[in-house]
């Protein structure tokens, strides 16, 4: 039998290009980072890519926040290999294996102590949305209640019931709640005391006979939004949420698909409020760059029967290996720690440029998750009349000291975010979009990013931003990205 021939590897702008056009002809309408990076990675190692065009690019998304140790980390693939070289079974269903028992015990001793102690671990498919669902069954199942509470620009996955809990779900059949922020504050004021006015919200919704919501079955909460324009919570509102639900007996769910394995300068993102779940959703950096998804809760809400929650692909050896020499490698050399000093730094530097460009609403994050906000500047309209948000009306009555700016939040300007991106992977430099509109540029780079990258990071950053947003250049609308283009020379 004749082997299969490999794809070549050697730059090509031929293949580049080819491959390109076949994805356009052949995949789902549905792809998404496709469109906007139109690049073809062949090889790959921390925190750079190369393309099949032969062109290098820094890469801070990170597979959305899936690689903390960045591509290809020595000891993920050494981790990997011994399992391949061991001869070891790679599908397991959910059979105990030494693997398994050394991710476990790995995950575990990173968990808060109240948590590990008492806790236990459901393996789930391979997505997050897979663990937020059997995250919402578990609850359902313990408390014997249907109703959730999630907030305003939650992103909890792509499935039936994870959607329905996230902000853009295309109906309503979980209980919005206000998430506090302070550039576009729902409340109009920011700061301490929009986070309480949020706060004092979900009591009286819980407490209020006549509110129309029910004991729900649980809260789930991001630490910190990412899709919804990373968002940190505040750690006093955080507490409060974990007060409020304690004291009703309501399960609080904390999603830390994208904040965990150090990713905001914690290892955990709930560390920095000092809260503990009970019910933590885990996935993207836990597998290593592979495939896995777990819930870990408290034992008491283990009321499923054999059966109740299963799956096929819940035992992946190799993400297993994977994770459990990634959990080791962030905690035994203080990435989470580095990440906090490294991100304060950025955030400084980016806040700087900010100062530089009104085109910058707000430069905002936690560790090495970081997003930068576009806004129109004052008398400067989207081209195609699309809603890009509104300037919020002032509640000076409610305002405070340490509250959020005093002028209102100008108009998010989509097509200002999506030029900076474009700009970026002209210069070699892999962003993301996302937030209310696409209007946040999203940096998400290895823990493992050095110094000397940092740099190269911020200042292409800085060169794509005037580039984009230098005085009285208008933006266009984007139009549909063409798929088989290449990015245009740095």
């Amino acid at each position: 039998m004749a082997l299969t021939q490999l794809p070549p590897t050697e730059p090509s702008a031929a293949a580049h290009e080819g491959i390109l056009r076949r994805q356009s002809s052949r995949e789902s309408a549905a792809r998404t980072y496709a469109r906007s990076l139109p690049i073809v990675p062949v090889r790959a190692r921390g925190l750079t890519i190369e393309g099949a065009d032969g062109r290098r690019y820094l890469d801070c998304l990170s597979g959305a926040g899936s690689l903390a140790l960045g591509h290809n980390h020595p000891v993920v693939l050494e981790a990997i290999r011994s399992v391949l070289d061991s001869g070891a079974p790679l599908h397991v269903l959910d059979l105990a294996t030494p693997v398994k028992d050394a991710f476990t015990e790995e995950l575990f001793a990173t968990l808060p102590r109240e948590l590990a102690e008492s806790g236990r671990i459901q393996f789930c498919g391979p997505a997050g949305t897979d663990a937020v669902e059997a995250a919402f069954k578990l609850v359902r199942t313990a408390t014997g209640r249907d109703g959730l509470l999630a907030f305003t620009g939650a992103y909890h996955g792509m499935t039936e019931g994870a959607l329905a809990a996230s902000g853009a779900a295309p109906s309503v059949r979980v209980t919005r709640l206000p998430y506090p922020q302070d550039y576009r504050c729902p409340f109009g004021v920011g700061g301490e005391n929009g986070a309480r006015l949020a706060a004092r919200w979900t009591e009286s919704l819980l407490d209020d006979p006549k509110s129309g919501v029910r004991r729900p079955a649980a809260m789930i909460v991001e630490p910190v939004q990412g899709e919804g324009g990373v968002l940190p919570a505040p750690d006093g509102w955080l507490r409060r949420m974990r007060a409020l639900t304690a004291a009703r007996s309501i399960p609080l769910i904390a999603d830390e698909v994208q904040t965990g394995v150090g990713r905001t300068g914690a290892f955990w993102a709930i560390e920095h409020s000092g809260i503990v779940p009970d019910v933590m959703v885990l996935s993207k950096a836990i597998g290593g760059s592979l495939p896995l998804a777990v819930i870990v809760y408290r034992g008491d809400l283990d009321t499923w029967q054999p059966g109740d929650h299963a799956g096929t692909f819940r035992g992946n050896q190799l993400a297993m290996a994977a994770g459990a020499a990634t959990l080791r490698h962030v905690r035994e050399n203080g990435l989470a720690e580095r990440a906090a000093s490294l991100g304060a730094r950025i955030l400084d530097r980016l806040r700087r440029l900010a100062g530089e460009y009104d085109c910058i609403g707000e430069v905002r994050g936690a560790g090495l998750m970081i997003g930068i906000e576009f806004v129109a500047p004052e008398g400067e309209r989207p081209e195609d009349g699309r809603p890009s948000g509104t300037r919020a009306g002032e509640s000076a009555a409610l305002r405070s000291p340490g509250d959020g700016p005093a002028a209102g939040p100008l108009p998010a300007s989509p097509e200002r975010a999506a030029a900076v991106q474009r700009e970026c992977l002209r210069r070699g430099l892999i962003v993301e979009l996302g937030g209310r509109h696409s209007c946040v540029v999203r940096l998400l780079p290895p823990l493992t990013i050095t110094d000397e990258q940092t740099e190269a990071v911020l200042e292409r950053l800085a060169d794509a931003v005037a580039a984009a947003c230098r005085p009285g250049r208008r933006i266009p609308a984007p139009s549909t990205p063409k798929e088989a283009g290449a990015a245009s020379p740095a």
